[in-house]
């Protein structure tokens, strides 16, 4: 039976452009869905703008508009980024929805409402003030020193060093990110959900740990539950209480019965996605709650490793204790570094910008390949380094790949009108029926390495046929079977080549979506999907002439697109 899948990517925060880890994630997820699609599942695949939060409050209060507008202008840049790269999102939407607006209020009640007790309470706490600003500061907008690890100038939320959960209160020499002033502490209520509630700690520790989840996630999110002695003798459990809540002003969904109160973005952001498929859906006409609640369906959120905590630990507690599914699998990918780890920086030219990349008319399908020959199941970082991008692309797709099709086609049109003509049984054709049989038999091996997000594993065995394609067209030496009129020999390796390169392409279209599709045309077929590779070109069948598939790398482009900003 045909899988039904929800997939999504990370929402990006709506301050800016997307940069190239957003593409990084987006070509993963959309590899995966395009792989899934041609195995014949239903695929929902959507993403959304993360629009609340202090920071674009600020940020639309600079610039003179609304936030809303401020959001709008950002999605507005977004198109030329998704179809530049071939993204195949079936829904782009904003967390500033009357879908998400609705879900994050109605997920709230049913978390306050919980049939078993309550998993939402109020508390008095202190909370950092800017005087200045004559503000209470959002966690984004309070820095200092990690509490765990003492790493300087993190967040008031958690730490990017080590991935630890505290409160701003617990920061070390804090200051306000908005004036610089060290703040002052102030009361106020705030909403909390009871994460270190035992039916949380409880359900969190089976959840994570059941095997759904990449063995190193499932590893350090395990450390969040254990008891920690710091150097004061005093003890901590990993799972503590979430503050979702935010004091206005702030830009953002209002808590219900709570007049001032909003919800803390990262509690509504992950809506999101819910919000977004419903947007998707209903205007199909389907009815969302009937779609969730098909015991078959299947979600799964491709992220970074950077906002594991939110992603494995509140969002899944929010689903269940609401009462709604969870995932079946979070995707973690880690960082993109470039020229052997250097972190990215425009001003010393090792910044990858994506429109940039597409604007000086590089093929957004080199970038696809590459990316997808460094990703594996696991969220190690991964390198982009100028010159194995260039040598892979060069070699593999042009020198390998498209030097197959781009050599064979012209025998067929020179010798046999176009058409592939019926073969007579003889050794040649035993010995070239073996090769496509290897190819086939691969299918399953390469399926599999596309379930499991091994798309390096995948191109490298797709890659080891490719060359035993052109071994064997070399092999044969049709150019001296064109010569001495041996055209029934020469019939024979045109058509079990014309096959071999129709199946590598089959293989390959999950990563070369629009490659795959000139090569449909050029082959005169239908848009090919994992079942058609039982299904040969059969004698009698016309080819197109061929035409130029994808130009090589010029190391001029990686120079332009390195080129230090002014």
């Amino acid at each position: 039976m045909p899988r039904q899948l929800f997939v999504t990517t990370a929402l990006p925060y709506a301050n800016g452009k997307f940069h190239i880890g957003h593409i990084m994630e987006y070509i993963q997820a959309d590899i995966w869905v395009r792989y899934q699609r041609m195995m014949g599942n239903s695929v929902d695949f959507v993403c959304a703008d993360d629009t609340h939060g202090a920071p674009i409050m600020i940020a639309a209060e600079q610039a003179g508009i609304t936030p809303q507008q401020f959001v709008a202008n950002i999605q507005a840049g977004r198109k030329p980024y998704l179809d530049g790269f071939h993204i195949s999102f079936d829904n782009w939407h904003s967390t500033d929805s009357p879908e998400n607006h609705e879900l994050a209020r109605q997920i709230y009640r049913d978390l306050r409402d919980n049939v078993t007790g309550s998993l939402i309470e109020t508390r008095t706490i202190e909370q950092f003030f800017d005087v200045d600003k004559n503000m209470f500061l959002p966690d984004r907008f309070i820095k200092g020193e990690c509490p765990k690890c003492h790493a300087k100038d993190q967040y008031g939320d958690n730490c990017e060093a080590c991935g630890a959960v505290y409160s701003p209160t617990d920061l070390m020499n804090p200051y306000s990110a908005l004036s610089g002033a060290k703040p002052e502490l102030r009361q106020s209520e705030h909403f909390f959900f009871k994460l270190s509630d035992p039916r949380c700690v409880a359900f969190l520790s089976q959840w994570t740990q059941d095997g759904k989840l990449q063995s190193e996630v499932a590893n350090k999110i395990k450390e969040w539950f254990t008891q920690h002695t710091h150097q004061d003798g005093s003890t901590s459990v990993g799972l503590v209480d979430w503050d979702i809540s935010r004091d206005a002003p702030y830009f953002g969904i209002e808590i219900p019965d709570a007049p001032g109160k909003y919800f803390y973005v990262w509690l509504d952001a992950p809506i999101g996605y819910l919000a977004s498929l419903k947007n998707l859906l209903e205007s199909r006409g389907v009815d969302y709650d009937t779609y969730m609640t098909n015991p078959a369906l299947e979600q799964y959120h491709f992220i970074g490793k950077d906002i594991i905590t939110f992603h494995t630990l509140f969002w899944p507690a929010t689903l269940h204790f609401s009462g709604r599914k969870t995932p079946d699998n979070i995707f973690v990918h880690g960082f993109l570094t470039v020229n052997n780890g250097e972190k990215m920086s425009k001003s010393r030219g090792t910044g990858l910008d994506p429109l940039k990349y597409l604007s000086i008319g590089m093929n957004p399908e080199w970038l696809r390949y590459y990316l997808a020959t460094k990703l594996s199941a696991h969220n190690e970082d991964i390198d982009f380094n100028a010159d194995d991008f260039i040598a892979r692309v060069n070699s593999d797709l042009i020198g390998k790949y498209i030097n197959i099709i781009s050599r064979v086609v012209g025998f067929v049109h020179k010798h046999f009108d176009g058409k592939i003509l019926e073969f007579n049984p003889s050794p040649l054709e035993t010995s070239l029926a073996h090769m496509v049989t290897t190819l086939r038999d691969a299918a399953d091996e390469i399926s599999t390495f596309y379930e499991q997000l091994e798309y390096g594993k995948a191109l490298r065995k797709i890659m080891e046929l490719t060359d035993l394609i052109n071994k064997n067209f070399d092999t044969y030496k049709p150019w001296i079977l064109s010569k001495d009129n041996r055209l029934v020999d020469l019939n024979d390796v045109c058509h079990f080549t014309l096959n071999a390169f129709k199946l590598l392409t089959i293989y390959l279209k999950p990563v070369l979506p629009l490659t795959a599709q000139k090569v449909e045309t050029l082959l005169n077929i239908p848009a090919q999907t994992w079942s058609d590779i039982d299904k040969p070109l059969e004698p009698g069948h016309r080819i197109d002439c061929y035409t130029h598939l994808m130009q090589r790398v010029d190391h001029k482009q990686l120079d332009a697109l390195f080129e230090p900003a002014v």
